[in-house]
């Protein structure tokens, strides 16, 4: 399904293939020869969804686009099955695994490999032909991968890498206090722009 979004289209590439059940939401570009599954969604919030020439990505994956971080894929990279990617810059020839995960502000380097459950932090760099293991986390620049059972060596670089400050735009709150009800209104009111979108 092809979605108009803020007055901006989805282009597919004559020789792209875009699944019947997939949706491509708003400034969404598929290039040359890619692949887009069943049921994955791409969508342009605010900021682009590039896919590079070759690229393919699998069933049930999610690309999001930000304001702030375009979604960009270079080319022949796979994106595997459940994988949710937002705001990141992935360079060509990499392998993203099943349930694979890139965060806000992200860039994967050339030829690397984030293997099945893996995750790629907030604003982190993976540089050119690294490896995420299955399960593990990469996080920080420069980039510590760590397993995901060591949360406090995780925590000491993501705490600073300030995830409600750079995707919301909000402080961190105090003890006994939630982030959710400000999230909810702007995360809310910012996806409320979908409700003039038009099927085309």
């Amino acid at each position: 399904m092809l979605i108009a979004h803020e007055g901006c289209s989805p282009t597919v590439h004559p020789t792209a293939y875009v699944a019947p059940t997939a949706t491509l939401c708003g400034d969404v570009r598929v290039g040359a020869g890619c692949r887009v599954l069943f049921g994955a969604v791409l969508t342009a919030e605010g900021g682009p969804v590039e896919l590079g020439e070759g690229s393919i990505v699998m069933e049930n994956a999610v690309l999001r686009g930000t304001r702030r971080d375009p979604l960009i894929l270079g080319r022949q990279v796979l994106v595997g099955p459940t994988s949710y990617l937002t705001g990141c810059r992935v360079e060509v020839e990499v392998f993203l695994a099943t349930g694979s995960r890139v965060f806000n502000g992200a860039r994967i380097g050339a030829r690397s490999e984030v293997r099945i459950n893996g995750i790629v932090h907030l604003r982190t760099v993976l540089p050119a032909d690294s490896m995420v293991p299955i399960g593990w986390v990469a996080v920080g620049d420069p980039v510590r991968i760590l397993p995901p059972q060591d949360h406090d060596g995780i925590w000491a670089v993501q705490k600073n890498l300030d995830f409600p400050g750079y995707v919301f735009g909000l402080d961190r709150p105090a003890d006994g206090e939630s982030l959710m009800p400000a999230i909810s209104e702007r995360f809310g009111r910012g996806l409320g722009r979908h409700s003039n979108d038009q099927q085309i």
